[in-house]
Order: structure tokens, then C-alpha cells, then sequence
């Protein structure tokens, strides 16, 4: 990045801005120290986040950093989004008639993404780009794309790279704002399953891809050793993965085990809540765990074919993540085409080891108590 872009924000101080970011809510919630950042260096600005229509009520949570919500219609080599036909093209044109002062590309590490926010003739394009490959990125404000970094930190540095001020920076931490009337809806849930009588942990086996996933059969295990220590174990999930979760509440019964199943059952605010009071979750490394780093909630966190070093939570102390290196890592496959060894690599016991030694969560449970369930 040249030298202009070192101080850009402070020295043009841009008043009109989009971001462009299209992804789920996990990788939304990896934007935010940025658009905290962005927004504590130039308050004044109209800033507008382009995402998908999923996002919409995610994103209103932000009010505080995001003035606009603008839908991405989707584009070739965009699997998040189906793309609607000849919209494109028109999507570009409405963007450029909003005459914007900055365009921010945080979606990905170049190409197509780099092209599309280009498309909409922003006096000044940013984002990111591959070391080497700038011919991709056009004229504009680019940062190399830091294969080594994570999410959290290559958002980060962008804004560092722009020039944001630099006490705001300091910050990487997650936040994920709920209502009053979130909270008493989890309260509601709490009371009607005797949650608040003693410690529980949360256990969520879904992820949007099965590659990212642990064997359900090895998630009942770990949660039949938390249970046989004294937890009450809550089952997660979104309304797609009832089944994926009634099957471990059915492997959960057969070991003796009666957990609350609440997948699908919540909404997205009562789901922090409860995050906030359990005393741990076990998950995939899926969008769930960006959730819990962002309602402070100690984790141990099975990643599954994904790329480690950029997915994972940045508090590693509170955030334990579990993982096993294949030669095939980072998997592109929705299903494993071969015997998923990156998952089947992370034994049950390296699990319940993470869980019941976990630093945080030990002070506030007695999961640690005894090395084996009596």
C-alpha cells in the first residue's frame, strides 16, 4: 500500500462509504472491531454495509458503526448468494449513481470481489488483494492479503493500512447486542427448563458444510462426560439442523442422558443470552463460536477442515480450538470426499481434556472436579 493510503481516512476524511462484505454471520461478526475502528475515525460519515439478504437484521444490531443496509443481488463465483439474472449490472449502476467517496472491499483476499466493488465508481476503491497479483486489484488503496493472519487481525489492518486512528485499533474485541426483550425471552426459556438450578453447558454439532463437522456420535460422548459430572447439557442449532441435533438428543437418551434441546427454538438475541450464562460451549468451528467470543463465553472449538489460523477466536486462553493438520487443509468440499480425517484426527478424550481443564471455565464450574466421570 503507498504512502497516501497511510493517512487517507484522516486526509480526505470520505463522507460517503460502502463495505462490501456478503458472508454469514460468523464472518460478519470477524468485521466488526473494523467497522468499530472505521467509525471511531470518521463519525460523521454515511457508511453503508452491501451483504446479503440474510443480513439485513444481523447488521441493524450495528447501528452504532452501519447507517445503511444494502442487499447484494450476488455474482458469478459468489456461493453465498444465488445470483439473480441481469441484476448485476444494474446493482453497479445504482451504486454508482450514490457517487460514493469510498469503496471497501472486505469481503475476500481479490479477484472477482476486488472487480465488483470497482464496478462502483467510488472516487477511491480499498481492500485487499493476493501478494504479487496486482494486476487483479486496479487502481486503488490495497493491502496484501496475509494468508497467515486472522480474520479478526486482516480486517484490522486494513483499517491500519487506511490510516484509521490508531487508539481504535487497539480493540479486536467481538460484541453482538441483544434487546430487553431478548433477554427475557432467554429468561423465559430459563425458568421453563430449570436452567438457572445449577451449571449447563452448550453443545452445538451443526455447521452449514458436513465437512465442518465432528461426528455427532463423538459430541454425545463428550456430552454424556460433562452431564456425568454434574452439568445440564443444552443442545444448539438453527431450524435446518433439528435433525442433525434430535439425532444427538436420541444418542444423549440411549447413554441416559436428558438434554434440552433448543435448536431452532430461539431467537438469535436469546441464544447470546443464553451463551452468556452457560458455563461452556462445544461446537464446530462455525459461525456459533464467533457468537460465543462475542458474548464472552469460554469454548472448545472443533475445527474441522477450515483454515485454523484465520477462523479461529482471537482469545486463544478463553477459546480453545482443537484441530488435527491434513495436507488437504483448508477443504473447499461441501462433503468430504474421502474419510474426513481432519475431523475423525480429534479424538472424544482431547475434547473432554479441553473441556474439563479448560482455564476460564473452570472457575466457574465444577467440571474439573474429578479427571474421569464417576
Amino acid at each position: 500500500m503507498n504512502a497516501r493510503a497511510g493517512s487517507y481516512l484522516a486526509t480526505e476524511r470520505p463522507r460517503r462509504i460502502a463495505v462490501f462484505r456478503a458472508l454469514q454471520l460468523g464472518d460478519l461478526l470477524c468485521a466488526v472491531p473494523a467497522m468499530r475502528a472505521l467509525r471511531a475515525t470518521l463519525p460523521d460519515a454515511h457508511i453503508a454495509m452491501i451483504g446479503l439478504p440474510t443480513m439485513e437484521g444481523f447488521t441493524r444490531r450495528y447501528a452504532a458503526y452501519v447507517d445503511e443496509f444494502i442487499v447484494f443481488p450476488g455474482a458469478p463465483g459468489f456461493p453465498e448468494q444465488d445470483e439473480r439474472t441481469m441484476e448485476g449490472p444494474r446493482f453497479a449502476e445504482r451504486m454508482r449513481g450514490r457517487q460514493l467517496d469510498l469503496a471497501i472491499q472486505m469481503h475476500g483476499n481479490g479477484g472477482p470481489a476486488n472487480r465488483i466493488v470497482e464496478s462502483f465508481g467510488a472516487r477511491t476503491t480499498a481492500g485487499f488483494h493476493r501478494p504479487h497479483v496486482h494486476d487483479e486489484s486496479g487502481v486503488g488503496l490495497f493491502v496484501d492479503w496475509d494468508v497467515a493472519a486472522s480474520e479478526v487481525g486482516r480486517n484490522l489492518a486494513l483499517m491500519r493500512g487506511l490510516g484509521a486512528d490508531a487508539a481504535a485499533l487497539v480493540d479486536a474485541s467481538l460484541e453482538l447486542p441483544i434487546t430487553r426483550e431478548e433477554r427475557g425471552e432467554w429468561l423465559a426459556i430459563r425458568r421453563l427448563h430449570a436452567l438457572d438450578a445449577g451449571p449447563f453447558v452448550c453443545v452445538h454439532p451443526g455447521a452449514r458444510w458436513s465437512s465442518r463437522r465432528w461426528p455427532v456420535e463423538r459430541f454425545a460422548a463428550v456430552a454424556a462426560d460433562l452431564s456425568a459430572r454434574g452439568a445440564r447439557v443444552v443442545l444448539t442449532g438453527s431450524g435446518d439442523e433439528r435433525e442433525l441435533v434430535g439425532r444427538l438428543a436420541d444418542l444423549l437418551l440411549d447413554r441416559g442422558v436428558v438434554a434440552v434441546d433448543l435448536s431452532g427454538r430461539t431467537s438469535l438475541g436469546a441464544l447470546v443470552a443464553m451463551l452468556r450464562d452457560a458455563q461452556l460451549l462445544v461446537s464446530n468451528d462455525t459461525g456459533i463460536s464467533h457468537v460465543a467470543a462475542a458474548a464472552g463465553t469460554a469454548s472448545v472449538v472443533v475445527a474441522s477442515g477450515s483454515d485454523v489460523a484465520r477462523w479461529s477466536p482471537v482469545d486463544r486462553q478463553r477459546h480453545r480450538v482443537l484441530s488435527h493438520d491434513v495436507p488437504c487443509r483448508p477443504c473447499m468440499y461441501r462433503d468430504c470426499p474421502i474419510d474426513h480425517p481432519c475431523a475423525t484426527g480429534v479424538s472424544v478424550d482431547a475434547v473432554i481434556h479441553a473441556a474439563t481443564r479448560h482455564p476460564v471455565a473452570r472457575r466457574f464450574t465444577n467440571l474439573a472436579l474429578t479427571d474421569h466421570a464417576a
